[in-house]
């Protein structure tokens, strides 16, 4: 009987070791009170972003010129035009006009037949 529990508890040591540096890997949280978070920006093109895979995260310089319907619009910038999703807190309180120049910062959401992008926050600049 006395064997059995020195395995059991050798065993339970391994086990209890394998997962001790268990982490799952979670998005970092961005500091609500702001700072540095990384050197420059990739701003890719409307172009680009037509030829890019599902899910990839984007930033776009442009203007929004039109609204298309429930929450979506069409953004433009010099090699072309693309539909956005914008959600009502993602323009954070601001008042953008088709003059204005923004910054869209998304992910694209690559369909079948059209390519938009899922705005998560708009920046205007």
């Amino acid at each position: 009987m006395k064997k059995i529990s020195i395995i059991a508890t050798v065993c339970s040591l391994f086990v209890g070791g394998a997962y001790a540096d268990f982490q799952p890997n979670m998005p970092q949280k961005v500091s609500p009170m702001g700072g540095f978070v990384g050197g420059t920006e990739n701003i890719v093109t409307v172009s680009q972003v037509k030829e890019m895979r599902d899910d990839v995260p984007v930033i776009v310089k442009g203007h929004i010129v039109q609204r298309m319907g429930d929450e979506k619009y069409l953004f433009e910038d010099s090699t072309g035009s693309i539909t956005v999703e914008i959600d009502k807190e993602d323009w954070r309180g601001q008042t953008v006009t088709p003059s204005d120049n923004v910054k869209l910062y998304g992910e694209v959401d690559a369909g079948w037949f059209n390519t938009e992008i899922d705005v998560d926050y708009v920046e205007k600049i």
